[in-house]
């Protein structure tokens, strides 16, 4: 039996059963499944919570609750002069996790980094597409097959990257989750037993857990790392219960069935404040909503038409019927917390009648299109298919027939970033590292639209000059005019329509301590403990 079909053999009821008698259990109550556990091809907080944060780390990290870097695997780096050179200096003494069938017989060194980013950038690698369709979507939008010229050993404990250019995002790009550092030793061995795709199924890393077994679509089991760098996390286990219903969620959360849940449905946030049982933390989102045109299709082609559909849709009526309060129209593809934030930008007004004129203007009549509705909730969207069907109303009254289309998450994310892909799709990205590189780069730049993480496949060369010579500059003024002058081009062109920016809460047992709401979106379990 392989470890894979061992692995799925095991009864969600077993996994969820408490570890030895005395051990502290973490139970979290996930809104979906990770679509795999390889941090590196895929872009969905669900699976960065599942994989990058319990399983890996990165050679630097984000502070815990804020943006700033701190050393994680690296212990220090250097920056050359020119800002083209970046020496990381590692950890010694760091040790990968044991899974079945393998026990590392090293610890961590710059070879294991090596392999991390050449197989998301050389095609001759054999984990370059271990699997059908495996492609980085990340490492390809943000254009780092050009930026990177090499990564060399310098010895076991030094790595040097070369850019071709000065980026200034680089080092918080290295804290990212595509970033995460795997073990060699466990690729070689998968890919001499003609099993690479379980480096995506059995995770082996160096964080704060280790992957214990996975139940598709039901629970996922964590044990405690003894040996990680940083020391042992105060629980011994770690589960994620996948529940998709929020209001499932708030009653596992309320009977004590798990002790942390994300996303509550905006309806159910004063009875979660008023549970004397629970915490509810918030704070304001990093992210955005947002409705993506295909812009290589027609009618989308057309800017007019673009900006017809975003005139016709009410974003006002959305923020009170699907966030009720807890979010904000959207005007920029930049939440107003973010540095270089346009705020004299003007936003499409909601105004049925001129976008009417505009599209029999354009010559479009009689339009039928798909919106696409996520399947899940995510920070930035409590409810997609309500958003959806809110649209499609106000679609109807300029005499546009829309079709509401879903699918598994998974599988929403793949297609969605098909060129083919029809009508519009409904999405939204929570900030990664806080630079606005990390959204105008990633989700709208040219090289957004080949990987697919930029859902419009609009490719704009005012904007892309724009972009460019802003992650080249080290100076924070000239950056932020950049920015803001890229925004007004986004403006103009109307890709997508800018939905929202939201507030994200997170209820918890009053037993929980030590957790961190991070303001990148995702959820990180070490240090968290529960009294008792």
């Amino acid at each position: 039996m392989t470890i894979r079909s061992m692995l799925l053999a095991c009864s969600a009821a077993v996994m969820l059963t408490a570890g030895a008698a005395g051990a502290k259990t973490l139970v979290y109550c996930s809104e979906a499944s990770p679509e795999g556990f390889d941090p590196a091809p895929y872009t969905a907080g669900t699976t960065f919570d599942a994989s990058s944060h319990p399983v890996y780390d990165q050679l630097v990290e984000f502070k815990p609750g804020t943006t700033e870097i701190e050393p994680g695997l690296a212990e220090k780096w250097d920056v050359s002069a020119d800002g083209l050179t970046y020496t990381f200096h590692l950890r010694p003494g760091v040790k990968f996790h044991s899974v079945d069938g393998f026990t590392p017989t090293r610890d961590f060194n710059a070879d294991d980094v090596i392999f991390s980013f050449d197989r998301q950038a050389d095609p001759k690698n054999a984990y370059y597409q271990y699997a059908p369709g495996i492609s980085y979507e990340y490492y390809n939008a943000m254009d780092m097959p050009k930026i990177v010229k090499s990564v060399e050993k310098v010895d076991d404990l030094t790595v040097k990257f070369t850019l071709t250019e000065p980026n200034a995002p680089f080092l918080a790009d290295m804290a990212m989750d595509f970033a995460s550092i795997l073990s060699k030793e466990y690729a070689d061995k998968l890919a001499s037993e003609d099993r690479k795709a379980d480096i995506n199924n059995v995770p082996v890393g160096t964080g704060p857990f280790e992957f214990v077994a996975y139940q598709k679509d039901a629970v996922i089991r964590y044990k405690a790392n003894p040996d990680y760098f940083k020391g042992k996390t105060p629980v011994d286990d770690l589960i994620f219960a996948i529940t998709p219903d929020p209001a499932v969620r708030m009653q596992k959360l309320q009977a004590g069935e798990c002790q942390i849940m994300p996303y509550p449905a905006p309806a159910d946030i004063a009875a979660l404040k008023a549970d004397q049982n629970l915490t509810v933390e918030e704070q304001p989102g990093l992210n955005v909503a947002y409705l993506a045109y295909n812009t290589k299709q027609a009618p989308f082609d057309n800017v007019n038409v673009r900006k017809a559909l975003n005139m016709a849709i009410n974003k006002q009526a959305i923020i009170e019927a699907v966030f009720q309060g807890a979010g904000q129209v959207a005007k920029n593809p930049i939440p107003p917390t973010m540095w270089s934030y346009n705020k004299d930008i003007k936003d499409d007004a909601y105004d049925p009648a001129e976008a009417k004129k505009m599209l029999d203007a354009a010559g479009v009549k009689d339009l039928t299109m798909n919106i696409w509705a996520m399947p899940v909730q995510r920070p930035y969207m409590p409810n997609a298919r309500r958003t959806a069907e809110l649209m499609q109303s106000d679609l109807a009254k300029v005499g546009v027939t829309a079709n509401i289309v879903s699918y598994e998450w998974g599988e929403y994310l793949k297609k969605s970033k098909d060129p083919a892909r029809d009508g519009a799709v409904i999405l939204g990205w929570t900030g990664d590292n806080g630079d606005p590189d990390n959204f105008l780069g990633v989700l709208l730049s040219c090289a957004g639209a080949e990987s697919g993480a930029n859902r419009a496949f609009w490719c704009d060369k005012d904007f892309e000059n724009l972009i460019t010579k802003a992650k080249q500059s080290s100076d924070m003024a000239e950056r932020t005019k950049l920015y803001e002058q890229a925004q007004v081009v986004f403006k103009e062109q109307a890709p997508w329509d800018t939905l929202a920016h939201s507030t994200v809460f997170m209820p918890m047992s009053k037993k929980v301590t030590g957790y961190v709401m991070s303001p990148l979106g995702g959820h990180d379990f070490y240090g968290v403990d529960i009294q008792e």
